[in-house]
């Protein structure tokens, strides 16, 4: 006999937020200060900062990422992608780096993509709002920021572009941990900032509990029927007059098509970067372990989407940054750690990724990576590698087997390396639904609505028109405010009798 499920829950409302990272808790705030009854549903757990403090970052990384940052984009190589899953989003798992999106990038999406309404003069007001809020600064140089310094040197020496870097983290105290957690609450994630401020202003957020499908009928959502409470299987209806989807750009994708909205076009194209680590050993210590993430950047290469900086070192980080090269390499750089630091090359791929939902498999993320990435992953490696030779490295372990002891054999080295072969991850998913003329490819128009619809708007990096080839959140951040600005604008759902 099939037992009788219990009735679902009905909750009604204004605005129903889907997900609580970047974007949605900026929807989170702007809407409930406009007066509207805002809830916010988030898939993962909500912590404090007390309790970050007191686990362990292993601990901290299977609590607050998706599959413990190891969801894996299939392709050759495989790559693990990591994204955050608790309430605050990635902002609470990344290093608080903030850029406004560059001038020549909102251009290019203009005339690509058809955002015109996107361009630097219409989004700098908010970029300047998100900077208040967050205490967005020019990070300095730590006690323990030798690798940066070094880095900086060297970029200098070379004649390449460096900048110092801009992080939400007023009061940084340089603990090291930004990928599982700020211990000290320094980096205002959305977790301490955009959603304790909506709460004041009436905001709910609902944790450990999952948008499964939107109810519409072409045109209009008019349900979101969802599971939560402790054990994840309650059904609760939210019955709101409008929705602002911001799962990520993988979770917003997903929930779209089994929404049967735009299921073909959804995902069909996702773009992302990838990170690859290169470990190298100094003649005399830099101390890596003590200082913050980065707080030097090089941008020579931004134009081709290409950032090199320091990583977080520690023992963990650096076995897995070496996990190619095999027991007896990471023991003795372990013993010599004082001497190792560990870099991050940032590469915006041309190629992209596809995002399903398959039947007993759960989500299947597939890259393609062209041979155009190919090339410019190499270029990276070479230059990365020019770069730290000449910052002092004596040696360079890359991220495939191999050991680099001069320029000339790390030149030759990448000229001949087959990526399909490196050790690569990715942070940074976006434009899996992107806002753009239908003819162009966008999903979404300039309201960020999916095409078809009026009161459901995508507001994170899922929207943004194609890769942004830097950190995302400043950018994420700042078309989430311009498209809730332009909803409020518009008001076509003013907030209910309750709200007032």
């Amino acid at each position: 006999m099939t037992p009788r499920l219990a009735p679902a829950r009905t909750v009604p409302c204004d605005v129903l937020v889907i997900g609580s990272g970047a974007g949605g808790s900026v929807a989170a705030l702007e809407l409930a200060r406009a007066g509207h009854r805002t809830v916010v549903l988030e898939e993962g757990p909500r912590t404090a900062t007390a309790e970050i403090a007191a686990s362990a970052p292993a601990a901290n990384l299977r609590r607050l990422y998706r599959d413990a940052g190891l969801t894996p984009i299939l392709g050759s190589p495989v790559i693990p992608y990591g994204e955050g899953r608790c309430v605050g989003g990635s902002t609470v798992v990344n290093g608080g780096v903030l850029w406004a999106p560059p001038d020549a990038l909102l251009d290019r999406w203009a005339r690509v993509m058809g955002t015109t309404d996107y361009r630097a003069g219409r989004l700098a007001e908010h970029v300047r709002t998100v900077s208040a809020r967050l205490g967005v600064h020019e990070q300095p140089h730590g006690a323990g920021n030798a690798d940066s310094r070094l880095l900086a040197g060297a970029a200098d020496a070379l004649g390449w572009r460096w900048a110092a870097v801009r992080r939400a983290a007023p009061g940084c105290l340089h603990r090291n941990r930004c990928p599982t957690g700020c211990p000290s609450g320094a980096k205002r994630s959305m977790l301490v900032s955009y959603l304790p401020e909506a709460e004041r202003y009436g905001a709910r957020i609902e944790p450990r509990t999952r948008a499964v499908l939107l109810r519409h009928d072409g045109r209009t959502v008019h349900g979101v029927a969802a599971l939560g409470g402790p054990d994840g299987r309650t059904r609760i209806d939210y019955r709101p007059r409008a929705v602002f989807l911001a799962a990520g750009a993988v979770g917003s994708a997903l929930l779209l098509q089994r929404s049967g909205i735009h299921r073909r076009l959804a995902g069909r194209a996702m773009g992302f970067h990838v990170n690859f680590r290169i470990v190298a050993r100094f003649a005399d210590p830099v101390h890596a372990a003590r200082g913050t993430i980065f707080t030097a950047q090089v941008r020579e290469f931004e134009d081709l989407g290409i950032h090199l900086m320091p990583a977080n070192l520690t023992a963990g980080s650096l076995a897995a940054a070496l996990v190619a090269h095999g027991p007896a390499v990471i023991d003795a750089l372990l013993t010599d750690l004082a001497k190792v630091a560990v870099f991050t090359v940032q590469v915006r791929m041309s190629g992209r990724v596809t995002v399903r939902q398959r039947v007993g498999v759960g989500r299947l993320l597939r890259h393609r990576i062209t041979p155009y990435d190919h090339g410019l992953l190499r270029f990276a490696l070479g230059r990365a590698a020019r770069l730290l030779f000449q910052a002092g490295a004596v040696e360079l372990y890359p991220p495939c087997p191999g050991t680099l002891g001069s320029d000339g054999a790390a030149q030759e080295f990448a000229a001949r390396s087959d990526p399909r072969g490196w050790n690569l991850v990715s942070v940074h998913a976006m434009a899996s639904c992107p806002m753009g003329r239908p003819a162009l490819g966008g999903m979404c128009d300039q309201e960020g609505r999916p095409y078809g619809f009026t009161n459901l708007r995508l507001c994170d990096a899922s929207v943004l028109p194609g890769p942004a080839g830097i950190s995302p959140q400043g950018t994420v951040m700042a078309f989430a405010h311009e498209i809730v600005a332009r909803h409020l604008s518009a008001s076509p759902t003013a907030p209910s009798e309750e709200a007032r």
